[in-house]
């Protein structure tokens, strides 16, 4: 069913699909660390599924999770690394801030809670969630003090953020000092957000695409996509992935079922061409293509 060097194997009237000898690419940071440059999102994932989501995902050779604590699953996936055996050096865990929790001794508090929620000493990755430029006086700069702050205390390896727009990382460096090492923007070919990715590259920062299959199916039912995913032999989401994933894009696909979580990492066995390439890029709809919310306006704080 899965060609690249995968296996079923039947246990106890289950059965798992195990990547044999595939090694997921790592991304080199600007802070002389490394990120694994595919794995699983657990945005929208339960908090009473994302344990048994998680563990398939290692079990399939998954090695990166991106939560936050918007996402209410921190504990599950917490779980799933403490039954895993895997040693945790071979875990890259990336968590985010929540919007209500900018305040410096409460984002302090909230990191902390974090980690006891993950069951880990420290993060690989700690990230602003949303810029909030309408919220907190405009001082998101503050915030990105208070994360750089956590990372000098060793609660964090890596800080970056997320949302952020050209602007907002103009400021942040300029009145910091600090780099983020990535910026987790909305990126798919409908939406390019190619102003955000261009100013991400600019401070040396690598963009991580969230969304990267679009919403509601809009690219993944694309007639070139189709076309492209039918000549290479592949589903549209794969292809969706392998461009992104060419592009350089750091990627963390969402699924709660096991047969996809392994179509989704069936993504390194064939190529796309300059080609297509091309055409999906061209499929680029601007401003009109953002499927999320707009980061100049969200201002969403909740209880």
């Amino acid at each position: 069913m899965f060609q690249f060097l995968v296996e079923k194997i039947w246990n106890s009237q289950r059965w798992s699909v195990l990547a044999l000898g595939m090694t997921i690419s790592r991304i080199d940071l600007n802070d002389s660390t490394s990120i694994p440059q595919f794995g699983l999102g657990v945005w929208q994932v339960p908090q009473d599924e994302t344990e048994r989501v998680v563990s398939e995902a290692f079990e399939l050779g998954y090695r990166h999770v991106d939560t936050a604590q918007m996402y209410g699953n921190e504990a599950g996936v917490g779980a799933a690394i403490k039954s895993s055996g895997l040693a945790r050096d071979e875990i890259y865990v990336t968590t985010k801030l929540n919007n209500n929790r900018h305040e410096k001794q409460i984002a302090k508090d909230s990191l902390r809670e974090s980690l006891d929620k993950l069951g880990l000493d420290k993060v690989d990755l700690f990230l602003i969630h949303w810029p909030l430029p309408t919220q907190y006086d405009g001082d998101f700069v503050s915030t990105w003090q208070t994360l750089a702050e956590l990372r000098d205390e060793g609660l964090t390896t890596s800080i970056g953020v997320s949302n952020f727009q050209p602007d907002h990382l103009d400021r942040i460096v300029a009145e910091t000092g600090v780099v983020p090492a990535v910026n987790q923007i909305e990126a798919h070919p409908y939406f390019a957000n190619d102003a955000a990715r261009a100013a991400t590259a600019k401070h040396g920062a690598k963009v991580e695409a969230w969304s990267p299959l679009g919403q509601g199916g809009g690219e993944l039912s694309d007639p070139v996509v189709k076309e492209v995913a039918r000549r290479v032999g592949k589903s549209e989401a794969q292809v969706l992935l392998r461009w992104a994933i060419d592009r350089g894009d750091i990627v963390f696909p969402k699924s709660t079922h096991k047969e996809r979580l392994a179509a989704n990492l069936d993504i390194f066995d064939f190529e796309l061409t300059a080609d297509d390439v091309s055409a999906i890029a061209a499929l680029d709809k601007g401003e009109a293509g953002r499927q999320g919310p707009n980061p100049d306006t969200f201002d969403w704080i909740p209880d």
